[in-house]
């Protein structure tokens, strides 16, 4: 091996390491960056001022306002009881019959993540009926956090069209695309994730009944769910989520912004633009807008809670300032992928994952790319950032050669995110744990069966898009 690449190998290997002991990527990532970098012969202090932080922030000016709005969003739901009122009613309405119990869980944390709420508060919201569920029925808890995450980190993160999730948002300032983007595509990467993973955890948890395994002793974090607590009607509580996905849809589709729109702000002094086309930020801004309202809306009606300045105040800097860690995180890993592109050693890994032409396309290419370093960042959102900041670029030069738009790249770059991501260092994943009052001993294998589904989907849809062109 080259000692050039060598010195990448070791950087990303002392990344991982870090990350899956608890440090904090924002901290460890300029250090990985600026050791490999010294290593190769660059300026310190100029490749940490210039090549990371610039990267970073410039990141950060793109998407800060999606996480920003997301948190708030996210944090009015849960504060509002809004996202209990919707778990609690799909996860009590459809009964204790182990297929049943699963289909509910799955649905719930599915309908919430889909309709814009994050991951984080999803599993909040929806962990303590999952879990009474569980203990009433004496079914395993072990298995509730691969049937909340087989609901809120793979179809409605990445797959389904029109999701409004970080990782379906990314791509589309890369490549000028929007949320919907190959749909079809999207729809049976959902169909297979979904089925595949219903029938696993089905199997698993009708094993484990007829083995006589009940709820087990847990003491850690156990649910406490008040029945007599009055939450807003699961009706009235979907109408936020609803708000988000119709706004979204509608900016999106029939919003026509001028072309020229940038072109006064290119002539201004001290803009610097992340984006010189409109297409390329237009997802964004419809976003953005369909959040407004969506938050507006969950103010409205969950208004009880938030009946004076001080509850008002404090729900909605709770989310501002969730939202900093964050985009802080990713835009941390980002601005390491700057820093490992301008290395010597990255045109050999460059070259060796550009030259993976299976099917003639740069759908394997971009897959084993965005997946990899998802796996390797313990992100979905910065692995996927990282590898498209440094080879969109000749992705899309190369589906242009032959004819492919770039919708596909999209879809496939947003579902290979969401495939090894789930490792153990993932936030998400540890986070689960954390709330569910469990340990990766006791649950991580049935979460790791869901990570391997996810990246077998992803492969899939490349299969079926050779064979038929489908989007």
């Amino acid at each position: 091996m080259e000692i050039s690449v060598l010195v990448i190998v070791l950087s990303l290997a002392g990344l991982i390491f870090f990350a899956y002991r608890g440090f904090s990527v924002i901290m460890m990532a300029p250090i990985m960056a600026l050791l490999a970098a010294t290593l190769s012969g660059l300026a310190i202090m100029p490749s940490y001022t210039e090549l990371f932080m610039g990267k970073a922030v410039t990141y950060i000016k793109a998407f800060f306002p999606i996480f920003m709005l997301g948190a708030i969003f996210g944090k009015v739901m849960e504060d509002t009881g809004l996202a209990k009122s919707i778990a609690k009613a799909i996860i009590n309405g459809l009964g204790k019959d182990p297929n049943k119990a699963i289909i509910s869980v799955v649905i719930a944390a599915s309908v919430l993540t889909y309709g814009g709420v994050s991951l984080f508060v999803v599993v909040f919201a929806v962990y303590p009926f999952a879990a009474a569920l569980f203990k009433e029925a004496d079914y395993p808890k072990r298995l509730v956090p691969a049937i909340i995450a087989l609901g809120a980190f793979t179809a409605t993160m990445d797959c389904l069209p029109g999701t409004p999730q970080i990782q379906n948002i990314i791509p589309t300032a890369y490549f000028g695309t929007n949320l919907y983007a190959a749909p079809v595509a999207g729809l049976l990467g959902a169909a297979i994730i979904y089925v595949c993973g219903f029938f696993y955890l089905s199997h698993c948890l009708k094993s484990a009944i007829a083995k006589g395994e009940g709820y087990g002793q847990h003491k850690l974090n156990e649910p406490e769910v008040n029945e007599g607590l009055q939450l807003v009607p699961w009706f009235m509580a979907c109408i936020p989520l609803l708000t988000v996905l119709i706004v979204n849809f509608l900016v999106t589709q029939f919003v026509v912004w001028n072309p020229g729109i940038l072109d006064a702000f290119k002539e201004m002094k001290g803009v610097p633009l992340v984006v010189g086309d409109v297409k390329n930020v237009a997802s964004i801004w419809a976003l953005i807008i369909a959040l407004v309202f969506g938050i507006f809306f969950a103010l409205i009606i969950g208004r009880k809670e938030v009946r004076n300045v001080h509850a008002l105040t404090k729900v909605l800097n709770a989310g501002a300032i969730g939202s900093l860690l964050a985009i802080m995180n990713t835009a941390s890993e980002v601005g390491y992928g700057n820093v490992i592109s301008q290395l010597p050693g990255f045109q050999h890994i460059a070259h060796a994952l550009m030259s993976i032409q299976v099917g003639g396309t740069p759908l394997v290419s971009e897959a084993i790319s965005v997946t990899t370093l998802a796996g390797i960042t313990g992100s979905a959102s910065g692995g996927m950032a990282i590898a498209l900041e440094l080879m969109s670029k000749q992705w899309m030069v190369w589906a242009q050669q032959i004819g492919m738009g770039p919708e596909i790249l999209h879809r496939v770059a947003s579902m290979a995110s969401g495939g090894l991501d789930t490792l153990p260092h993932n936030g998400a994943v540890i986070t689960l744990l954390a709330v569910c009052g469990l340990t990766h001993r006791d649950s991580y294998k049935n979460i790791f069966a869901i990570t391997l589904l996810k990246t077998f989907a992803v492969f899939v849809i490349i299969m079926v898009y050779s064979v038929t062109g489908i989007h």
